[in-house]
């Protein structure tokens, strides 16, 4: 848990959960804040198991699981390929596309051109490619004269490449799958103009209505969809994927990404999801260590 991405203070509340939720299950368990030397403090902790619940960088992007695979350390979650790739939204997203997944239109440009001029007609999504939990990511409206120049700051951690994407009216879904099963689905509703990392991790940022109140056929496709994405990538373990739903226009359904290491706090989708397929939260926890292995 921890890590030194954007996204450490949430890894560690995930961590806490978990290992409390191992402790009620009668597992020894140690918490490990990953730094740089993750692979020294692994090789002298000798763990039976390896529970991943860094969120981004390092944890997210295959290079922790090169790690684990290296010292022969079963972990939990997806392997080193499908974990690189989902969090590539390009790499992701051609993946998405050959296997029928539909997907908003995008471009890729540098983040210095995509801060000149409009390099796509508003509204559209600025995002990294390659960061979770929504940041560094600008909606761009027809209000908008100029693009967002926070993309020209000396201090913008997030690459020099961004994805521009289509942005797509309507409601915001997500659908976890666990093992080869597809959960229900959750409405978000965001406290903010859409679900970003405050959103995400405040209490009170967003209600999430389930099941999501939709038509049973987009319902079921929302499911149909996580399950193929998951499988598209490679996925392993417990993953979530994100949709925007056109309901009020073209009724356009797109896959935005899916998510190898989903939140594990008192707010996360996931246990939600699991709750309502009647599994607790510590049954949950369970089930990713006992499905833990090596070669994902």
């Amino acid at each position: 848990m921890g890590g030194w991405s954007a996204e450490r203070e949430v890894s560690l509340r995930s961590g806490k959960a978990c290992a409390d939720a191992l402790t009620r299950r009668g597992y020894r368990v140690t918490p490990v804040d990953a730094g740089r030397d993750v692979a020294t403090v692994l090789a002298a902790v000798k763990p039976d198991v390896a529970l991943n619940v860094l969120h981004g960088r390092p944890g997210e992007d295959g290079t922790l699981q090169g790690v684990l695979e290296i010292l022969g350390i079963p972990y939990s979650h997806s392997g080193v390929l499908a974990s690189a790739v989902a969090m590539h939204k390009v790499y992701a997203k051609a993946l998405f596309r050959a296997a029928g997944i539909p997907v908003a239109e995008d471009r890729v440009a540098s983040r210095l051109a995509a801060a000149r001029e409009h390099l796509m007609a508003p509204p559209y999504v600025i995002k990294p490619i390659a960061e979770g939990s929504s940041v560094g990511v600008f909606i761009v409206t027809e209000q908008h004269r100029h693009p967002p120049q926070e993309l020209t700051r000396d201090d913008w951690s997030f690459g020099d490449e961004v994805m521009l994407e289509r942005y797509v009216p309507g409601k915001e879904l997500t659908c976890a799958v666990l093992g080869d099963r597809a959960l229900d689905v959750i409405e978000i509703v965001s406290a903010t103009q859409f679900y970003d990392y405050e959103a995400k991790y405040a209490a009170g940022g967003s209600r999430h209505l389930l099941p999501a109140p939709i038509l049973p056929n987009v319902y079921q496709e929302v499911r149909r969809l996580s399950l193929a994405a998951h499988s598209a990538l490679g996925c392993r373990g417990v993953s979530r994927a994100d949709f925007r739903y056109d309901d009020r226009g073209t009724g356009k359904l797109v896959c935005l990404e899916i998510n190898t290491q989903p939140g594990m706090t008192e707010t996360s989708l996931v246990p939600e999801l699991a709750v309502h397929a009647g599994m607790t939260f510590d049954e949950l926890v369970q089930w990713m260590v006992e499905d833990a292995s090596t070669n994902r």
